[in-house]
């Protein structure tokens, strides 16, 4: 049985965002000829472009005074600190101190670096703990790799924690009360029963009896991701025919704030089919889109304090009740392997996620 402390840890790991996953943390275009600085999963982080355009990911701190490396400059395979110009590689080993000859931490390994990855349109980021510092494969779903399919990707930051951005797309329900006045969600009964089906990377929370009508289901999936998919209805004269399908993901920024994505995606031909649909898209979709999304944000940032602890749940909740549990479950076991692991190095149990 796990004891009080533990218990702590895990509540603490889940706030701030499990480990041993990828996330995206910004999309492409936010990084390009200077360091960026931001936070994601409580870890200070910073990101640039190398010679080849490949981005490097590094703890946003300078190893000699702690001044934050995004305040200085790329210099290739490198960033190098404003205040002192000390340059730190990509792999975190400090190539060179300007201000001293020989310096003592030239050639050490001082900051921690982060693997990165860049697809559909942004960087991910691996967040292992001290048990999995090499990052497992990324998997995405098959809407955001294949070339059968555009996806234009949507994200913004919410002052929220990010548990509550999973819950509210793991509730189809709310499609038909909060979004009733939306282009797309404005038809479909208000009354539903609902029901759970596995999948082989997690399940599908749906509709009894209803689909293509409204925000009909939804789907959680944990590939060394974590990511939801859904679709709504859209007949041809929003595109080609098919579904109109999106996929998120939320990053963590810290227990009170988050970072959401959503690409918004169809399966359509390369080609002039293609470049007419991404041009009406961004003439006259998006910004119906965002609109939604204001909706559902509005709504999350004004939650009652402690919402969780007081809620009264029923059948429709059913979906964001299991991503809960699976979420909890993976907690425990991160929290238990390194407890178990500083246990037998002879150490004494630290918060989760601490180096």
């Amino acid at each position: 049985m796990a004891t009080a402390s533990e218990m702590q840890e895990v509540e603490t790991l889940l706030n701030r965002g499990l480990r041993n996953f990828w996330y995206p943390v910004a999309p492409s275009w936010m990084v390009r000829d200077k360091p960026v600085g931001l936070t994601r999963l409580s870890e200070n982080i910073v990101l640039w472009r190398d010679a080849d355009g490949a981005v490097r990911a590094l703890e946003d701190r300078c190893p000699h005074r702690g001044a934050r490396l995004s305040l200085g400059w790329a210099l290739g395979d490198r960033v190098a600190c404003w205040y002192h110009g000390v340059e730190v590689k990509g792999d975190g080993v400090v190539a060179r101190v300007p201000a001293q000859a020989n310096a003592p931490m030239e050639g050490k390994r001082c900051v921690r670096s982060y693997h990165v990855q860049e697809k559909a349109g942004a960087i991910f980021v691996w967040f292992g703990d001290a048990l999995h510092a090499d990052p497992a494969l990324l998997v995405l779903p098959e809407e955001l790799v294949s070339e059968d399919y555009e996806a234009i990707l949507c994200t913004a930051h919410w002052k929220c924690n990010y548990r509550y951005a999973i819950d509210n797309v793991m509730d189809p329900m709310h499609g038909a009360y909060l979004h009733a006045q939306s282009h797309s969600m404005a038809e479909g009964d208000k009354h539903a029963e609902m029901k759970l089906r596995k999948t082989d990377t997690g399940f599908v929370f749906e509709k009894s009896g209803q689909r293509g009508v409204n925000f009909d289901w939804t789907e959680f999936g944990v590939t060394d991701a974590l990511w939801l998919r859904l679709e709504i209805p859209y007949g041809k004269q929003a595109g080609p025919g098919g579904a109109f399908t999106i996929v998120g993901m939320v990053a963590p920024v810290d227990e009170d704030h988050c970072r959401v994505f959503f690409w918004r995606i169809r399966k359509i031909p390369k080609g002039w089919q293609r470049d007419t649909w991404k041009f009406l898209y961004r003439a006259r979709l998006e910004g119906l889109h965002w609109a939604v999304l204001e909706q559902d944000r509005v709504v999350l940032e004004d939650m009652a304090p402690q919402a969780r602890e007081h809620e009264f749940l029923y059948q429709h909740d059913a979906g964001l009740g299991r991503v809960r549990t699976v979420l909890l479950k993976a907690a425990r076991d991160q929290v238990q392997a390194l407890n178990a692991a500083k246990t037998v190095a002879g150490e004494a149990p630290r918060a989760a996620g601490v180096a």
